[in-house]
This record gives structure tokens, C-alpha cells and sequence, in this order.
């Protein structure tokens, strides 16, 4: 394999191709960490069932889905605000933030913790669910194409 800067015939046998920007980067990051979201609490639950029974089980899933529910919002605010105003999402993040921590903290002291529930399947399905869903999420969007400059115009012959 050769370089630009050593002398000789260049690497490969065609044109390179090029990709372009990832399309709907939220909505596929939503994607990929739902999908490990939805691995931890099939683990989480499993154990819960066969240490602890349904009742674990269905305090596992619950931590999860309401981690899955945090995270899910902010990604399609960022794919919905992104769209139109991409230098405004990241302000857009930090009020939903602010709004979801406050309506799950208004909910949790409202309504209160169910008598099934089981406090230890619940965090640890929760913490299971984040685990998996922000290894998820930064592999999706390491892998990601950020399109950081405008295409090049193309090229107009200038006779002057």
C-alpha cells in the first residue's frame, strides 16, 4: 500500500467513494441503544425471575423502561430541534434535562413506590439499562459521519 507521498502506483483498483453525513443521527443512535436497553432488561429481569421471582422481575423491567424512557426523550428532541436548529439542541437538552428531572422527581413523590416493587431489582435494572444504553450510544456515535465542512463547489473553468 502506497501514500500520496511515496512514489509508485496508488492503493486500490477503483474511485473512492464518498459517504456523506449520517442521516438521522439521533433516531439511529435511538435505535442502537434501544436495542441494548432492551438486551440489559431481558438480563436484569431474567436474573430478577430466577433469584427473586415475578415480582423482581417486574421491578427490574420498570427501572429499565424508566431509564430507557429518560434517555429516549432526549434523543428525539435532538432528532425534532436538530433538524430545523442544529446550534440550538444542545439548549434544547439541557431544558428537557432540567424538565425530565423534575416531572420524574414530581411523579416518584406523587404517586410513590408501588408495594411489588422491589427496590434492589429496580436499581439494578436501572443501572444495568444505563450501562448498556450509554456503551451503546457511544459506540453508535463514534461510528457516526459528522459532515464538518460544506462540500466543495464544484469546479467552474474561469477563460480570464
Amino acid at each position: 500500500m502506497t501514500s500520496n507521498a511515496e512514489p509508485g502506483p496508488t492503493s486500490g483498483s477503483g474511485p473512492v467513494g464518498v459517504s456523506g453525513p449520517t442521516k438521522s443521527l439521533w433516531l439511529r443512535l435511538l435505535a442502537v441503544s434501544s436495542v441494548a436497553g432492551g438486551a440489559a432488561l431481558l438480563l436484569a429481569s431474567l436474573a430478577a425471575l430466577l433469584l427473586d421471582g415475578p415480582a423482581a422481575a417486574l421491578s427490574s423491567i420498570f427501572g429499565g423502561l424508566l431509564v430507557m424512557l429518560f434517555f429516549a426523550v432526549s434523543l428525539l428532541v435532538g432528532h425534532f430541534v436538530g433538524r430545523t436548529n442544529p446550534s440550538g439542541a444542545i439548549g434544547m437538552f439541557v431544558a428537557t434535562y432540567f424538565i425530565k428531572v423534575v416531572g420524574f422527581a414530581v411523579v416518584l413523590f406523587v404517586i410513590g413506590a408501588p408495594a411489588w416493587l422491589n427496590s434492589r431489582w429496580f436499581v439494578i435494572g436501572a443501572v444495568a439499562t444505563v450501562v448498556l444504553w450509554q456503551a451503546a450510544e457511544l459506540y453508535a456515535f463514534s461510528r457516526a459521519r459528522l459532515q464538518i465542512y460544506n462540500d466543495p463547489e464544484a469546479e467552474e473553468t474561469h477563460n480570464a
